[in-house]
């Protein structure tokens, strides 16, 4: 997990792929391409090598988790009340019958 206030190198997708070309075609150890390319950590080489083997591309998605793209707001709005129906199902305690959400007037802070 990222620390606060902890930066990160972002490679280029040619750097990436020239690692890559570097192990699987000249068969270049990984020590050998990190100081070659100065690439700061062997676990993300392998990581590329992993993805090109298994075809993927290696566009940065970084930030991107989560995000959801709607066509209009009534989609987004309807895709919003399908995740407060799921909360409330996992929670029904939080909004059933006899919670103090429920009851007019009453406010759990009050003292």
């Amino acid at each position: 997990m990222a620390k606060k206030g902890q930066t990160f190198t972002k490679y280029s997708e040619e750097l990436k792929k020239e690692a890559v070309r570097l192990h699987l075609e000249e068969h270049m150890s990984y020590s050998q391409i990190l100081e070659k390319l100065d690439i700061k950590s062997d676990a993300q080489l392998v990581r590329w090598i992993r993805k090109f083997k298994s075809g993927e591309t290696f566009e940065d998605r970084r930030g991107t988790g989560g995000r959801k793209h709607f066509d209009s707001k009534d989609e987004e709005i309807a895709y919003l009340k399908a995740q407060v129906e799921y909360l409330k199902k996992l929670n029904p305690n939080l909004h059933g019958e006899g919670s103090w959400i429920q009851i007019p007037g009453v406010n759990p802070f009050k003292k």
